[in-house]
């Protein structure tokens, strides 16, 4: 899931959007905001059409049966894996066989690392079995593992403060959760900050998840442990308890391997250049079904544009679905599709990612522009009968952010984060996480957002 995330700065008002003067400031539109709202209000009766085929109506489920079928069948589908190629294909065939229109696949070169054999037992101060999960990108250790004392941390300055204690040493950091945008540099940059001290390999808590190295520092195994062995190693060492792990990990990268991203649209009635982007990745980590992060997100993205189909709707601008590949390796299908079609930004209206679970929707995370803000804050009104209508700061996700920072509109769902990161690439992410209910309401907010902003006769307006 995750590696990235924004924050916005607002811009400052150039006018009261109640006060009836023009909408956008470089006159590429005489509608006042009035006449805007009066526009979004006439989807009341579609919105409602949306809702009740999705959460009560022939449609409820379809979205957690989809996911279901093909996380039974394929499971957990790592980057280079030969399971993430057999989903795309299971998606490419699936796409066709729904009906939408322009299915077709994108070639992106992706990594391919895989963990192989891993363990680690404490030797000191007594025996215990620690159990681990090697942090993605990752070396090995020598055959015969790496056996050294440990040295806890809390953070990256006690860390550099204790730097002489760090030489030779297994560093595992016990850092408070804070949120995850701060906490998961631990991950992303602890096995780097330790090898700068001289340490021999690094330990977080609690979830595996990509890591980095940087050039011009050495490369040290390191990887995951619980949250319960990493408070008791912090309370063994206030003691003043001597501590020694012996560390294996088989961890291998091998050659970059072919993939793709997976594509399918409804194609646009009076403005088909133009784009409506709606996204979740297929790939995951390789414990657990990969169901939550990211097969929610993926299959409500498909079933938003299923549900427009189903109801004979076809937006102006054309809804593009994507489904991305290796993301979890630092949204490398998100990047070489940007890389793609960025000669066309300027067609794209609005981009969408749900990679924060599919529980029962807060609302929905939003970059933009004020003016593009009040907007979405009108569409997501129509959203009342399920009682989600609030629009929050921050919409982001790994693969859109590339347009985002482009100044591209962008959105995201946002609902339960607490039990979102309590199964978040670990062995717990499995179908017993969903919840069909929920899922047939994250859909609606989907493809009721998408279908609008598709729709309206003009594109979202950027700063």
């Amino acid at each position: 899931m995750k590696f990235l995330l924004f924050t916005f700065v607002g811009v400052v008002h150039l006018f009261s959007l109640n006060s009836g003067k023009v909408i956008y400031k470089n006159d590429i539109s005489q509608r006042t905001f009035q006449e805007v709202k009066e526009e979004i209000a006439h989807y009341g009766d579609v919105a409602k059409a949306i809702i009740n085929l999705a959460v009560y109506g022939i449609a409820r489920n379809r979205s957690y049966e989809r996911l279901a079928l093909l996380v039974d069948t394929v499971g957990p589908r790592p980057s280079g894996s030969k399971s993430l190629e057999k989903a795309i294909q299971i998606m490419y065939q699936n796409l066709q066989e729904d009906g939408l229109e322009n299915v077709h696949l994108e070639p992106v070169k992706i990594p391919h690392w895989e963990r192989g054999e891993e363990s680690a037992v404490m030797l000191e101060p007594r025996i215990h079995k620690i159990a681990i999960l090697g942090l993605g990108s990752s070396i090995g250790t020598p055959p015969e593992g790496i056996t050294a004392e440990v040295l806890v941390v809390t953070s990256f300055e006690e860390l550099q403060r204790r730097a002489p204690e760090a030489r030779g040493k297994i560093v595992v950091y016990n850092q408070p959760y804070v949120n995850y945008s701060k906490t998961v540099q631990y991950r992303v940059q602890g096995a780097v900050e330790a090898a700068k001290v001289g340490a021999l390999a690094s330990l977080i808590r609690p979830h595996t998840g990509i890591q980095e190295y940087q050039d011009g520092v050495p490369k040290i195994p390191t990887a995951c442990i619980t949250v319960e062995d990493a408070e008791m190693m912090s309370r063994m060492a206030s003691r003043g308890n001597r501590i020694v792990i012996q560390l294996k990990m088989g961890a291998k990268k091998y050659p970059d391997v072919d993939s793709f991203n997976t594509v399918a649209e409804i194609i646009g009635s009076k403005y088909p250049e133009q784009v409506v982007l709606v996204s979740g990745h297929l790939d995951s980590w390789d414990v657990g079904q990969g169901a939550m992060d990211d097969g929610g997100g993926a299959f409500i993205s498909w079933e938003a544009l299923s549900l427009i189909k189903d109801l004979g709707l076809r937006p102006k601008r054309t809804l593009r679905l994507v489904l991305w590949t290796a993301e979890e390796q630092g949204g490398i299908g998100g990047f070489q599709y940007y890389q793609l079609h960025k000669a066309n930004i300027s067609n794209y209206s609005l981009v969408m990612e749900s990679d924060q679970g599919t529980f029962l929707p807060s609302g929905l995370q939003f970059t933009g522009s004020e003016k593009a803000r009040a907007i979405m804050e009108e569409v997501m009104s129509l959203l009342q009968p399920v009682n989600i209508t609030q629009v929050f700061r921050a919409g982001e996700g790994t693969d859109i952010n590339f347009w985002i920072q482009a100044g591209v509109p962008g959105a995201s769902l946002l609902d339960d984060l607490y039990k979102y990161f309590s199964f978040h690439h670990s062995h717990g992410d499995t179908m017993t996480v969903m919840d069909p209910k929920q899922m047939n309401v994250a859909a609606a907010v989907w493809a009721v957002v998408s279908y609008v902003i598709a729709d309206m006769e003009e594109m979202l307006p950027r700063s």
